[in-house]
């Protein structure tokens, strides 16, 4: 099972941003966003105040810039030009540096210049602007990093699935959402520790999540308390993994108890807004089609009011990343392109609904590797105890 792209994936990355400053119109581009040096470099590294940058030439090599701690770390890129510089903020600021040490002139892209140097002005013999060149390229998956993203769709599932399976008797026992959410998370831990090894560094394995339950639910990013989890209300887990550096979430409502009407029909609801949004997710559409066609289903369903966020985000070398299935993106869907799906009801002091899928452009219908919801509709996420 692959966890690891290759050296040769990331210098082809390094290529395709080489390959497309031309028509960008620039003479060369630095990269200072980490995701966007992971992308190019192959470095996984913590972030920090320390600048870490890619410098991508419109004709010739690339060059990785680094404080001097982190040498022997770099070794792991594919670039072969390093330099280093001592520590930040230094006499001279690191960024400065970089684009000094380039000798580039012309118009050169910046994907993240800090505020302070952008409204201080740098000194370059160069004609700096913003660039999204990099962060484009990266919109659009590669057949390695969505089958990256397929394996942590799996283990996203598994999570639900343990936890489905346990429910029962976690709830007769009076587990609480931090137990609940504890015991789904070590199992899923401990598989992918076995499946696919455990790598304790930036860019391996990796699984988190939330359970919030009751009126709390009610609350989109709700954290787990020591809070027993009591019958006739709802449960909402949602997982987020990491395979080789690449995420994908998976999510689902449960109730424990016959479901009264009401809770019914939010959880169709759900599922025809989940629905939408699958089959909406069509190439040439803009992001914000899918957003529209999926939350019509909860305007029509008469739970308009209680809709407090958009349907989805990017997913790849970020959890969230663009671009937005949401209002104001126009940006048209492309094969390759992975997407999160996460109809949200929420009613203040009573109670919430949401269910995740991961969802990736193809040339035809959307192909959803989370399977969780499809193999477990609401009827299926009733919990009897």
């Amino acid at each position: 099972m692959t966890v690891r792209l290759s050296e040769a994936f990331f210098r082809g990355r390094g290529q395709a941003v080489q390959a497309a400053l031309p028509d960008a119109g620039l003479d060369g581009l630095l990269l200072l966003y980490p995701a966007n040096v992971i992308y190019v470099s192959g470095f996984y590294h913590i972030p920090s105040e320390r600048p870490i940058g890619v410098y991508v030439p419109a004709s010739g090599q690339p060059v990785l810039f680094a404080p001097l701690l982190e040498q022997e770390n770099c070794e792991e890129s594919w670039i072969g030009d390093r330099r280093f510089y001592f520590e930040y903020p230094g006499e001279e600021h690191p960024i400065v540096w970089m684009l000094r040490e380039t000798g580039a002139t012309g118009v050169i892209g910046v994907d993240a210049l800090p505020f302070a140097l952008a409204c201080g002005g740098v000194r370059t013999a160069a004609t700096l602007v913003h660039s999204h060149l990099a962060e484009r390229i990266r919109w659009v998956k590669t057949p390695e990093e969505t089958a990256l993203v397929e394996q942590a769709a799996h283990y996203a599932d598994y999570c639900l699935e343990y936890l489905l399976a346990n429910l029962p008797t976690m709830l007769r026992d009076g587990a609480t959402e931090l137990q609940m959410l504890r015991a789904c998370i070590g199992a899923t831990a401990a598989r992918m520790a076995q499946e696919v090894g455990t790598m304790f560094r930036l860019g391996g394995t990796g699984v988190v999540g939330t359970v919030h339950s009751g009126a709390r639910a009610a609350l989109p990013h709700g954290a787990p308390l020591e809070k027993r989890v009591l019958p006739g209300e709802t449960i909402i887990a949602g997982i987020g993994a990491e395979v080789g550096g690449y995420h994908a979430e998976s999510g689902a409502t449960f109730v424990v108890g016959e479901p009264t009407a009401d809770q019914w029909h939010c959880l169709r609801a759900a599922a025809a807004c989940n629905n939408a949004a699958i089959s909406a997710l069509r190439p040439g559409l803009p992001c914000h089609a899918v957003n529209t066609a999926a939350l019509h289903e909860l305007h029509a369903a008469g739970l308009g009011e209680h809709i407090r966020h958009r349907i989805g985000h990017g997913m790849g070398l970020e959890g969230h990343e663009a671009p937005w299935l949401a209002p104001g993106d126009a940006t048209l869907l492309t094969p390759g392109m992975v997407f999160s799906n996460e109809p949200g009801i929420y009613r203040p002091g009573i109670d919430g609904y949401r269910t995740i899928n991961t969802m990736i452009v193809t040339q035809g219908a959307a192909h959803v590797p989370s399977r969780f919801l499809a193999t477990h509709p609401p009827e299926q996420r009733v919990i009897v105890i």
